[in-house]
């Protein structure tokens, strides 16, 4: 049976009386990269974190693999398979680049690439670093002695070596430097490519769609608009509309 990795439906989430998710539907199928945009504040780490279960929503259901998960754990949504680089990056400072790497390590399962078609490969220890080789030099470095850009593609790294069927980008390459960011986009094709699924906030919406098949963007806790990445670039008005850009 064929099935979204991610499946919502009817989320309402609300922050003590504020109410944040207002009946979202919002689903990730296997294989897409998906951009999530919006304004500040209309909702966007509210969706990633209800489908977490970081959040749980007031009304509504997440299923992960097909799987309800209302209530349930937030552990058992990373070993289904989603893997969360959160806004913030969270990594563990007192650890060292290489600790932070090996200690979410997990084998992975078969998945195609999209580009050959062919099955991908693994992402080892020995794969990440080959991926960031500002990460290979620091490997000894503890996690609070990184820069900010070397701190996100961290926590891209460890997101990576649990093999996750779907990554969740929150604010991929907020405060980085131009020329850090751009190796973050280098980064994110190169994911797309490798058959990972993907959900990416960021404001630079010209990067996002390059990569995205797929965008919604988010209004005021509710889908306002859910396209494809050429029908988004060919409509500016939309994007006049919702994101003032």
């Amino acid at each position: 049976m064929s099935y979204p990795i991610i499946q919502a439906q009817g989320l309402h989430t609300y922050y003590g009386a504020s109410h944040i998710l207002r009946g979202i539907d919002f689903s990730v199928a296997r294989g897409e990269t998906i951009g999530l945009m919006g304004r500040n504040g209309m909702g966007k780490s509210t969706l990633l974190k209800t489908l977490m279960g970081i959040v749980p929503p007031r009304s509504g259901e997440v299923r992960i693999q097909g799987q309800l998960m209302n209530n349930r754990p937030i552990f058992e949504a990373a070993q289904l398979g989603i893997a969360y680089v959160p806004e913030g990056r969270g990594i563990f400072g007192n650890l060292s680049v290489k600790e932070n790497l090996v200690m979410a390590a997990r084998l992975g399962k078969e998945k195609t690439d999209a580009a050959s078609g062919k099955a991908a490969r693994n992402w080892t220890y020995e794969r990440v670093l080959d991926t960031f080789p500002r990460l290979q030099e620091r490997l000894n470095h503890g996690g609070q002695q990184l820069s900010g850009g070397e701190q996100q593609m961290l926590t891209i790294g460890r997101a990576l070596m649990t093999n996750p069927d779907v990554l969740i980008l929150d604010e991929a390459t907020e405060g980085l430097a131009p020329l850090i960011a751009r190796d973050i986009w280098r980064i994110c094709s190169l994911i797309k490519d490798s058959g990972i699924s993907a959900i990416i906030v960021d404001k630079n919406w010209r990067h996002v769609t390059q990569i995205t098949d797929r965008n919604v963007i988010l209004v005021k806790g509710e889908v306002a608009y859910q396209g494809s990445s050429d029908h988004l670039r060919q409509n500016p008005g939309v994007l006049a509309q919702h994101l003032g850009v």
